[in-house]
């Protein structure tokens, strides 16, 4: 969707019309993940504008990272290709000014917190609500530790989209979901993100202990391959979060062009899948 003209809003708000948008159309939130750079920075561009384009919720905008934390082989290979071909935080940044120019699909930079200190908090946050940026996706990011960075990006209205596992303890996951913003990113799984040929049984009874504790959407990430696990997720979330998939169709895609032609026509998959009538 095209950006208006207007005052101009927070990223959390951005995200809260966004998700508004999703209810009053009976579907649910599709966000996929891209890897700034991958397999370059114009072709990352022409991505984003195709998944926008096919109607994705918002996206995760992943930042080329050397040692991530989370992530699998799929997405560690689209980092080591993306930083082999020159990406860096300013060319990051610079994509996303210029998407944010003329959409209004809401981008979430998932970034590694050492990225993130090593740089400046208050710097980083600046420099993605200059941009443009909605917020961000932290996944290493210690509860304990996470107060400065909180209070920057509330400041600057930015979404801080926490996560919350399978194996993060009761009174923890209660804190993590109350403090989110955005959206609470659910890790239907334990381990690192890639494809599944299954979701977890419990899955349903996690997302409606979590919905008691938390006011804002509640998005499924890890795991969701397929347009049918997408439409399986979203009968019991606000939306889904599908990242390994999405950046192996643009790795097996053969030029730029189509790259983005593949990431829309599987996000546009994704999307129909979603849809709740």
């Amino acid at each position: 969707m095209a950006a208006k003209e207007g005052k101009k809003k927070t990223g959390i708000e951005l995200l809260g019309d966004a998700f508004a948008q999703c209810k009053a159309e009976s579907r649910r939130a599709v966000s996929p993940f891209v890897t700034a750079g991958d397999p370059d920075g114009k072709s990352t561009s022409a991505i984003l504008d195709s998944i926008c384009t096919a109607g994705a919720t918002c996206c995760e905008l992943g930042v080329p990272y050397s040692d991530p934390i989370a992530d699998g082989p799929v997405i560690q290979a689209s980092y080591t290709r993306a930083l082999n071909a020159g990406m860096t935080l300013t060319k990051m940044f610079d994509i996303v000014s210029a998407f944010s120019k003329s959409h209004s699909m809401p981008l979430l930079a998932m970034a590694s917190y050492s990225l993130i200190y090593r740089n400046g908090i208050k710097t980083f946050v600046k420099r993605g609500q200059e941009s443009g940026l909605a917020g961000f996706v932290v996944p290493d990011l210690p509860l304990e530790e996470s107060d400065e960075l909180d209070t920057q990006c509330r400041l600057a209205g930015l979404a801080l989209v926490r996560l919350v596992t399978p194996t993060t303890p009761p009174e923890r996951a209660r804190e993590i979901a109350r403090r989110s913003t955005g959206f609470l990113y659910c890790v239907s799984v334990a381990g690192v993100t890639g494809e599944r040929t299954a979701l977890p049984e419990n899955l349903l009874e996690r997302i409606q202990w979590l919905r008691e504790e938390s006011d804002v959407p509640i998005l499924v990430g890890f795991g969701i391959s397929t347009a049918e696990q997408a439409k399986e997720v979203a009968a019991v979330a606000d939306g889904v979060i599908v990242g390994s998939a999405v950046v192996r169709c643009i790795e097996r895609a053969k030029s730029g062009t189509s790259m983005a032609d593949a990431a829309g026509d599987f996000v546009r998959e994704l999307v129909e899948a979603c849809r709740l009538n």
